[in-house]
């Protein structure tokens, strides 16, 4: 972040007039130096984080707040100095949208490869739109923000799309054998996938409530390679293979007769639109918006910043990247498995192929190799 262009700020605040930011940044170039007893107004359903040396280090809920030593004591710790109440603070402050944000488009840009056991090697695309909520703006900045570089919503949805895809081709990868058996399980794979994601979107501070898948497609000559097969997967011996034309004349006659065969074409092109729960309720404000403590589950009450019942803090600023364990916001070690944590994980590279995926990728998007 650039230092040449500085702001000096003295009242914060920040409205989204077009109703699709999530996350907003203030001030938009340079950085700004914020004055101790400057003004920050944050509005329903938004959270104001305060950004400091490439760190989210503190969060304020709706409200206006006084900026001074007395309410942001994480910063006040960091720099380990005494503070007159003229002395500015060079930071960067950003608003992140807590409310739902419906219709994001998922899809593969590019096909996948899926590795069939009857097929060999197919490509296929899929289409559909999520729904997300952010549930944890600290742990959102320094994850997306911060540790990816992504600053508008068309970048982090772009992000959320390559794990979604990701995701899918490892899904496909370890529950389906061949795309034949894919109508048959489609449902106990959507199931599966939103599962996978949600733990996904969880290390990032965000809830997925809704996904959508629209279609999955295989190339033309492998969809009609299917047709052929599952028509002819019907008859016992080759003999009845004549009476084919015969059969397909009567489903064609009681189709337009009723529209019960409606559901029963063998096309591989699904519009079969799974709708999931929702993985929180909507909040009318508050910091964060689950009523919830992230590590015991216990409830806590929504102005608590740490849990009565086991003392964990209610914003989690990072977690760690082996085991998930949420963690204080200066930890160099993860204190239930050891791993070190100063730093995310790259992507992995396949050792097939060489092209890059997703850090936690098990499955290659470009080969379909086990990486």
């Amino acid at each position: 972040m650039g230092t040449d262009n500085i702001v000096f700020l003295e009242v914060i605040e920040w409205f989204d007039e077009t109703g699709k930011e999530i996350v907003h940044r203030i001030p938009e170039r340079g950085s700004g130096e914020i004055k101790l007893g400057a003004q920050l107004t944050v509005r329903e359903s938004q959270a104001a984080v305060l950004f400091y040396q490439g760190r989210a280090y503190d969060a304020f809920e709706p409200g206006r707040h006084t900026l001074v030593t007395a309410n942001i004591p994480i910063l006040t710790k960091v720099l380990s100095i005494p503070w007159g109440m003229t002395s500015p603070l060079r930071a960067e402050v950003y608003f992140v949208n807590m409310k739902v944000f419906p219709n994001l488009k998922w899809g593969t840009r590019d096909p996948v490869a899926f590795r069939d056991s009857e097929l060999g090697l197919v490509r296929l695309r899929a289409f559909g739109v999520f729904e997300i909520k952010v549930i944890q703006p600290v742990l959102f900045i320094n994850h997306l923000v911060g540790t990816q570089g992504v600053f508008t919503t068309g970048e982090i949805e772009e992000y959320l799309n390559r794990v979604i895809v990701s995701r899918l081709n490892d899904h496909l990868g370890e529950n389906l054998d061949s795309i034949l058996n894919l109508p048959g399980r489609y449902e106990e794979i959507s199931d599966g996938l939103v599962k996978r994601l949600q733990e996904d979107f969880s290390h990032y501070g965000i809830g997925l409530s809704k996904l959508f898948i629209n279609s999955i497609t295989p190339p033309p000559e492998v969809q009609k390679a299917i047709d052929d097969r599952s028509r002819l997967s019907v008859f016992d011996d080759l003999n009845k293979l004549f009476r084919m034309k015969s059969a397909m004349a009567v489903e064609k006659a009681a189709e337009m007769q009723s529209e019960a065969g409606a559901g029963v074409g063998l096309g591989f092109g699904f519009m079969m639109p799974a709708m999931f729960q929702e993985m929180m309720k909507n909040s009318q404000g508050g910091l964060p918006s689950e009523s919830k403590c992230p590590d015991c589950g216990n409830p806590v009450p929504g102005d608590a910043r740490f849990c009565p019942h086991c003392g964990h803090q209610i914003l989690v600023f990072q977690q760690c990247p082996s085991c998930g364990k949420n963690l204080p916001p200066h930890a160099r070690f993860c204190s239930r498995c050891g791993t070190a944590v100063e730093q995310s994980p790259g992507e992995k590279k396949c050792p097939r192929c060489g092209s890059m995926n997703l850090p936690n990728s098990v499955y290659c998007n470009q080969c379909g190799e086990k990486i």
